[in-house]
């Protein structure tokens, strides 16, 4: 039986490091996406040291080169795709600011990766997915994308107010409904991840989840079976792969 080929975007560190591990676990053989060949190579050598199928492919989620480029040697190498995990994602300082105080320029730069990178790496790999038997497509997200829990005075989230991140996590889930919608009635069901609040370098290690524990979210809707959800929203942490309000 052929390995299932699992492609993760930004998978040299974090959550993305320890989603590629699981489903290498799985019998995958998985694409270690990442921008730094030197990361990248030294991830994929970690997971190879654990016995698992893994391979580095250069891929930065803002640079349209490197997007085709992978594609094209994933249509070379394997001919089909059948999960792709867009975990790559950025949080930088100045993102972080009041509303008021927010630049254009921060958002555009938190949006050149968190969203159109999603948008232009779902589209390259799409037609290699689609030869998938069931493929699936997992857009890792946020709890503070959801509108809900942000709007919640009673909640947790509710103190913490920025524009770039949170926003571009709503707009990963709005992405995330209309790629499902757009895919009704294939194999291929598109749904998006809460990790929770994990321990990365993004937070400076602040988080009190593991990434481990981040990426079994991700796991989980990645190996849906065939009368598993589409275009949903799961995850957060109090119970792996529950439901979560948008």
């Amino acid at each position: 039986m052929t390995a299932q080929i699992a492609l993760i975007t930004g998978a040299n560190k974090g959550i993305g490091f320890e989603t590629a591990r699981l489903l290498g676990r799985e019998g995958m053989t998985v694409l270690v996406g990442a921008r730094s060949a030197g990361l990248g190579e030294e991830a994929a050598a970690a997971l190879g040291g654990e016995g698992v199928d893994a391979r580095f492919v250069h891929l930065d989620v803002t640079d349209p080169a490197t997007i085709e480029a992978a594609s094209k040697r994933i249509e070379s190498e394997h001919g089909h795709l059948d999960v792709l995990v867009n975990n790559a994602g950025i949080a930088p300082a100045a993102g972080w600011a009041a509303p008021s105080a927010t630049s254009v320029e921060a958002m555009r730069e938190v949006y050149e990766t968190n969203v159109f990178g999603v948008v232009a790496v779902t589209n390259a790999m799409l037609p290699l997915v689609r030869r998938s038997s069931a493929g699936r497509i997992v857009n890792v997200s946020s709890g503070l994308g959801s509108l809900a829990v942000m709007s919640d005075p009673s909640g947790e989230s509710f103190p913490m107010n920025s524009l770039a991140y949170p926003s571009s996590k709503t707009a990963v889930n709005a992405l995330t409904v209309a790629y499902a919608k757009d895919l009704a009635g294939t194999p291929i069901k598109v749904n998006a991840a809460d990790p929770g609040y994990c321990a990365t370098d993004m937070n400076g290690h602040a988080g009190f989840r593991t990434p481990v524990q981040g990426a079994t979210e991700v796991f989980l809707l990645a190996t849906l079976d065939d009368d598993g959800p589409t275009g949903a929203f799961r995850g957060g942490g109090e119970r792996p792969g529950r439901p979560l309000p948008w």
